[in-house]
């Protein structure tokens, strides 16, 4: 029973190699995909802030377009730096995102089943979608309803 251990904590410790400094892990803190670094889109975290956010919309013109996502969904993740150039490009219109693993009660009423997935809406009511990986569908769609609303 003559360990030279101090504490049960020093068993275990690991040291830098080159220091002999003891070492600690350098976590990088967590990227959400959902932490979106354009001030154009909000991300909707929760049933109440859907239901403010679509009601304060539906007595207006603006265009409404609602990116449903997931962390897990790889396509999802290629569509956002197309939608923040988008929103950087047509701020008159509302752009917001929905995790379906979060909010899955929203992308069920809207009776979607394959991400990625884009809609548009007016006034509350659905006027189109893009479903999946498609750039030129999507901007053709949004250059489309941003002009016809305004």
């Amino acid at each position: 029973m003559g360990a030279n251990v101090s504490s049960p904590d020093q068993r275990f410790q690991v040291t830098d190699i080159h220091s002999r400094k003891p070492w600690t892990p350098r976590f990088e803190p967590e990227v959400s995909p959902f932490k979106v670094n354009s001030p154009f889109i909000v991300e909707i975290k929760n049933k109440i802030q859907w239901k403010s956010r679509l009601h304060a919309l539906k007595d207006t013109n603006k265009l409404l377009v609602i990116e449903f996502t997931a962390k897990w969904c790889g396509p999802c993740k290629s569509v956002e730096p197309k939608l923040e150039e988008l929103a950087a490009k047509y701020t008159d219109v509302e752009f917001v995102k929905i995790d379906v693993d979060v909010l899955m009660g929203v992308w069920t009423e809207y009776n979607l089943h394959t991400l990625p997935a884009i809609v548009f809406m007016k006034r509350g009511q659905e006027v189109d979608r893009v479903v999946g990986v498609k750039f030129d569908e999507l901007e053709r769609k949004l250059h489309k309803y941003a002009q016809s609303f305004f």
